[in-house]
């Protein structure tokens, strides 16, 4: 299983908030990029890299941060927040992007993840995949939805999707266990590449994520927080 550090930039800094929740934030270093040369230097690989300006904003606006992260680490980087059109696409690749998260914009518009996923294949495209009560929520967790979180990825795995990032919105930055039951529940009936986020306070936690069967787990502020190791994290990789 992969282990994917998360790496949350709001005004320029690295933060995190709780439930998605933009009044909870907490600033954890004014330097993303020596965060993510820190993330690196403990053997970590892969970086989830959330644009919380683009996600308020609904289109992509940290990537000189991100081009920052990538000209200066080996780090494979996923992109999400404020993807909502071609162009945004195209700045996310540019800069150095390996893969971009489609979360809102798989709700508001699915053929334009379709068309993203025809054009660039499904390697680059991972669907995202938030939910709150099973409901899948848009707009940086702002607005629920009527899709069911199974059912959406269902949907778009049946056309093609192979990667999709699961965040159980509920327990985002709670630190209180991951929704394991709903992994498991997902992937009886998904063939997907299904990477878990949320609740992640413990490498038992990571363990039980594996044991469900997930392709990987994306880990935030427990790293931030102390509560894990980045080496406890270099062990699992």
């Amino acid at each position: 299983m992969r282990i994917i550090a998360a790496l949350d930039i709001l005004g320029g800094k690295c933060v995190r908030l709780t439930r998605g929740d933009f009044s909870t934030v907490k600033i954890y270093n004014q330097n993303p990029v020596e965060v993510a040369k820190e993330i690196e230097n403990n053997g970590i690989k892969y970086l989830h890299f959330v644009d919380l300006d683009g996600a308020k904003n609904k289109m992509i606006i940290n990537y000189k941060i991100l081009e920052k992260i990538t000209s200066k680490t080996n780090l494979k980087i996923d992109l999400g927040g404020g993807i909502r059109s071609d162009q945004d696409l195209r700045i996310a690749f540019a800069s150095g992007a390996r893969q971009v998260t489609a979360g809102s914009i798989a709700v508001t518009s699915p053929d334009i993840v379709l068309h993203w996923l025809s054009k660039y294949g499904n390697q680059m495209i991972i669907l995202g995949a938030d939910a709150v009560n099973r409901k899948i929520v848009i707009n940086g967790w702002q607005k629920e939805s009527d899709e069911d979180v199974v059912s959406f990825i269902k949907g778009f795995w049946s056309k093609g999707i192979k990667y999709a990032i699961c965040t159980d919105v509920d327990r985002d930055g709670m630190m209180q266990g991951p929704a394991a039951g709903l992994y498991r529940e997902i992937l009886s009936s998904v063939k997907v590449s299904l990477i878990a986020s949320g609740g992640i306070s413990t490498i038992k936690d990571i363990e039980e994520i594996n044991s469900a069967g997930c392709e990987g787990v994306i880990v935030g502020k427990a790293i931030y927080e102390g509560k894990i190791q980045l080496k406890e994290l270099r062990d699992l990789c």
